[in-house]
């Protein structure tokens, strides 16, 4: 097992650049799917999740290898999320398998409810709707203890990898290459250090002052983007301070139990609009109440404006899609369908109308 494991990484490393493409390419295909063939919904969030399980894993692979590559140097450094997750997963055991488990959980809840539809009674499928938001609150409550600092999405390493830049593995390393292949050219000269004899054209802010004119740029506005955060420098825990005040607390614990509310209520009524009506101001209080990072918090910020976001999703939602957003979106498809290309745009909104109204998950 372990050799199989080995040659696969092995094989992922080498071509990588071209899995990465077709991982692309096939989650691509999945946004056309519905609506093309009978359980072409199934098929096409089968294909999604299997996508997002198969990225997760080949993003530890590579990640393991790029790790244990004394060589290899990023072109760009690691983005703040992937710093702050990353010291996380290493540092606490736990918060590794909870954070990966929420993942999982998240990739495959659509489709796991798609088969629920499918199988069983409508009444087991919302009790198991319900369970999985008790399972993925209680990850976030354990995720909650072990950092005490307010929840990210996902809580997991993103790639931030570029996959040319990955050194292949060596010959005698890879058990997918044969021992008698030739041995490789010499490495070539990257293309930003071929000409090293032309000079480059002067920076504005250069050029307009050895003409004598007066630049538009200042010297503050040029060196600024060069210049290092406070982000940058911070230790990657302290990327996010740690919550403090009882009310601090008591937002990121409505944050996390507004989704369990707000199915629960559902499954006991679906015609009312009480559970729109009660998720919606539990995600108001919580953004209310939550404290006000500073500008130079970046990353806490960058969390608040992507919850700030997803308020745009009850739209989609409850009475609101039903009696508003829906029809809207309706008159405009049916005023778009005979336009070229406009026509192709509204026929595919139109196959995933079906899901929104027969989904919780697709919201």
């Amino acid at each position: 097992m372990s050799s199989s494991i080995a040659r696969y990484e092995a094989f992922l490393i080498k071509n990588v650049s071209t899995i990465a493409t077709l991982e692309s390419s096939l989650r691509s295909i999945t946004w056309f799917l519905p609506g093309r063939f009978r359980d072409a919904d199934l098929a096409s969030e089968a294909l999604s999740a299997l996508l997002n399980l198969t990225s997760m894993y080949h993003d530890t692979l590579l990640e393991k290898s790029v790790r244990n590559d004394p060589k290899y140097k990023p072109l760009i450094p690691m983005s703040l999320h992937t710093r702050y997750t990353r010291a996380w997963v290493e540092k606490s055991p736990l918060y590794k398998w909870a954070s990966r488990t929420l993942e999982i959980i998240r990739f495959t809840q659509l489709l796991m409810e798609m088969c629920l539809r499918r199988k069983v009674s409508q009444k087991t499928r919302w009790r198991s709707v319900i369970a999985l938001e008790t399972i993925k609150a209680v990850l976030r409550l354990v995720l909650l203890r072990i950092t005490r600092r307010p929840l990210l999405s996902p809580p997991i390493p993103e790639r931030d990898l570029d996959p040319a830049s990955i050194p292949p593995p060596s010959n005698a390393s890879s058990p997918t290459l044969a021992p008698s292949s030739p041995p490789l050219s010499p490495p070539t000269t990257p293309e930003h250090l071929k000409n090293n004899h032309t000079a480059l054209p002067l920076h504005p802010l250069f050029s307009n002052a050895l003409n004598g004119r007066q630049s538009d740029l200042s010297a503050e506005d040029y060196l600024l983007p060069k210049a290092l955060t406070t982000s940058s420098v911070k230790p990657a825990l302290q990327l996010v301070k740690v919550l403090s005040s009882p009310l601090d607390w008591l937002s990121e614990i409505i944050y996390i139990a507004r989704p369990l509310v707000y199915a629960s209520l559902l499954a006991a009524d679906r015609s009312s609009s009480r559970p729109l009506v009660t998720a919606f101001i539990m995600d108001v209080i919580s953004r209310n109440i939550r404290r006000r990072p500073p500008p130079s918090a970046t990353l806490e910020r960058a969390e608040h404006g992507r919850r700030d976001k997803d308020l745009f999703w009850y739209l989609l939602r409850g009475p609101v899609w039903e009696s508003y957003t829906r029809p809207k979106l309706e008159a405009v498809l049916g005023k778009m369908e005979n336009t070229p290309l406009l026509g192709l745009v509204s026929a595919l909104v139109k196959d995933w109308i079906p899901l929104v109204n027969e989904y919780y998950y697709c919201t």
